[in-house]
């Protein structure tokens, strides 16, 4: 089960959290979470949604920050029903009738989370919660007919827009295997980052970090590669300048989902490490295994494995510092299903 701690504070306690405790990053993967997923009963109808993902596996990794903030505004178990409601320009979180607006509250409450946020490495939202919902969030008239347009959670909109870089993502969404994957990576990553600069920045270790993620960043955009390759050459930006913008430029091209095709181009270039230690049917068999994945016949652990079996016999220091090959735990599992 999930190692999580459900925060119910209010704003008040919330900011005497934020003045009693130093943002410094904790021993364990932390990860803000919609309190429902973790098996909190704190729903409009005292139910919960538990992700069996996020608590049985990805779990097992993290610490969880649990956060309801319908019930941090003081709203009871269970309640009536609230929703988006579009009244001019202007999005209210109400009642169907309009009644009991706590916009203005969760916005509030969302505003002082996101500076809990500079600790945590990702962050998973309920999805089509008005509060939570991360995107497709029905909106409704003042006379109660559902829009076209959709929306954002007004608790979430906070979270993102106060950190862009966090990895974010929905309980619905990671049912997607391409989208697990991507997320956790996202995650993992992001976490390495945050080490980075705790330990205090420096070009030395900005041209490391960019050296250990080369292959992983090829199999998401070659071309964001490149750029943030030359980033890091220019010699007009100071080291916080330049670490912020490399670090905008590296989660972007993270969210960017990696396919079989980059992940097979990927791959043969890592091949290229061992052509002249691997006989002819050896490179024949990681050829094949290659692809095959690219053409959807094998997963990317396939590969993968024989490049590991590979760089055991034939080792490359290089190579063995890249991300790419350890992205996240391998109990994890995330490259055998795609």
């Amino acid at each position: 089960m999930a190692n999580y701690e459900f925060e119910r504070r209010d704003v008040e306690s919330i900011e005497a959290q934020q003045e009693s405790k130093p943002k410094k990053l904790p021993e364990t993967i932390e990860i803000g979470i919609s309190a429902c997923l973790v098996g909190e009963k704190v729903r409009y109808d005292a139910s919960n949604k538990p992700s069996n993902f996020c608590n049985h596996e990805l779990g097992k990794h993290v610490r969880y920050k649990a956060f309801c903030p319908e019930v941090a505004v003081g709203l009871p178990i269970p309640r009536p029903t609230i929703r988006q409601i579009l009244d001019g320009d202007v999005i209210k979180v109400a009642r169907p009738d309009g009644s009991g607006d706590v916009s203005d509250a969760l916005r509030e409450y969302g505003r002082k989370v996101a500076k809990l946020t500079s600790t945590m490495s990702g962050y998973v939202f309920c999805a089509k919660s008005p509060s939570c919902g991360m995107e497709r969030v029905k909106m409704y008239s003042p006379e109660g007919n559902p829009l076209r347009e959709q929306s954002v959670g007004v608790f979430a909109k906070e979270i993102m827009d106060a950190n862009p870089l966090l990895p974010c993502e929905e309980n619905g969404r990671l049912n997607d295997p391409v989208i697990k994957e991507n997320f956790v990576a996202r995650v993992f990553a992001y976490r390495k980052w945050q080490e980075l600069v705790e330990s205090g920045l420096s070009k030395h270790k900005l041209m490391t970090f960019h050296s250990q993620y080369k292959y992983t960043l090829m199999s998401h955009d070659l071309v964001a590669y490149k750029e943030l390759g030359r980033l890091l050459a220019r010699a007009d930006l100071d080291v916080e300048q330049m670490a912020d913008q490399y670090v905008a430029g590296f989660m972007a091209a993270l969210k960017i989902k990696a396919t079989r095709k980059k992940h097979a181009n990927t791959l043969a270039h890592i091949q290229g490490y061992f052509s002249k230690h691997l006989t002819k049917e050896q490179r024949q068999e990681l050829t094949e295994q290659i692809e095959a994945y690219r053409v959807g016949l094998s997963p990317l652990i396939a590969p993968l494995t024989l490049v590991k079996h590979y760089l055991m016999e034939h080792p490359k220091p290089y190579l063995a510092q890249q991300s790419y090959l350890n992205p996240y735990p391998d109990e994890l599992r995330l490259r055998y299903g795609y």
